[in-house]
């Protein structure tokens, strides 16, 4: 299921191109569980990589099977679904258990990226002001350039939260009035550098840039209060009283 990340279209795209056709030929079916295998839940940045694959490996299994059947195929009856021939897919990604000193293979494939934050702090009252953020980050390769930059610009709004202002404070913050979390006004020029170093393992050598996105942002920004102030900040959200009790602390 596409739950914002775009697996709809990007699975699409990969269809299409593994199997040489127009996007607009490719009929996509979501959620059908009379039609579809579990496909084990959506989450973390495993939809182009893992169903990317699958998909790419059902295109390559169609294609096969359509070249088997060769002038014969415009004779073959259709199924009830409607179907001619039908390609199947599956993948599994190359893992090991950890073993007991921690060591194995928990993962295929990783995602790298790093950030860098311009801030403004103000050093009287504490607040941060975060004006311009530089991602750069390796996609494999990015399938959907428009899409894979939407992520990094989604991760960036939620490090923001993470960084200056979202923290549960129970019985004080239980709803979105009083937690609070960015909004337009919050987020800065964004620069995204995508960088594609293709992954032998991924579809097309993608791989997933939802979740990565996020990570480096709240760093970039507490380094960058770090270098504006000399004040190092050890726990978040570096709220305005947190900031200028670092910046005092560091002044005494």
């Amino acid at each position: 299921q596409d739950i914002g990340q775009g697996s709809d279209t990007v699975l699409t795209q990969i269809a299409a191109d593994a199997l040489e056709v127009s996007v607009s030929t490719v009929a996509r079916v979501t959620g059908d569980t009379d039609r579809t295998a579990d496909a084990g839940k959506t989450s973390a940045s495993r939809q182009t990589f893992i169903s990317g694959n699958a998909v790419r490996l059902a295109a390559a299994d169609l294609l096969r099977r359509v070249e088997m059947a060769g002038p014969d195929l415009a004779e073959l009856p259709e199924d009830r679904d409607g179907c001619v021939l039908v390609g199947a897919g599956t993948y599994d990604p190359r893992t090991t258990i950890l073993d007991a000193s921690g060591q194995g293979v928990p993962y295929e494939t990783y995602a790298f990226g790093a950030q860098i934050a311009v801030v403004d702090v103000d050093l009287d009252l504490g607040t941060t002001v975060v004006r311009r953020i530089v991602a750069a980050h390796d996609v494999g390769r990015a399938i959907n350039p428009m899409l894979a930059e939407g992520q990094i610009h989604g991760g960036i709004a939620q490090g923001i939260g993470f960084a200056l202002m979202e923290e549960y404070q129970a019985g004080r913050t239980d709803n979105l009035h009083d937690y609070l979390i960015p909004t337009i006004g919050d987020v800065p020029e964004i620069e995204v550098i995508l960088v594609e170093d293709a992954e032998p393992a991924g579809p097309f050598g993608a791989k997933g840039v939802g979740e990565p996105a996020l990570i480096p942002t709240a760093p970039a920004i507490l380094g960058a209060i770090r270098h504006a102030t000399r004040a190092r900040m050890d726990r978040v959200p570096a709220t305005p009283p947190r900031v200028l009790a670092a910046i005092r602390a560091r002044a005494r």
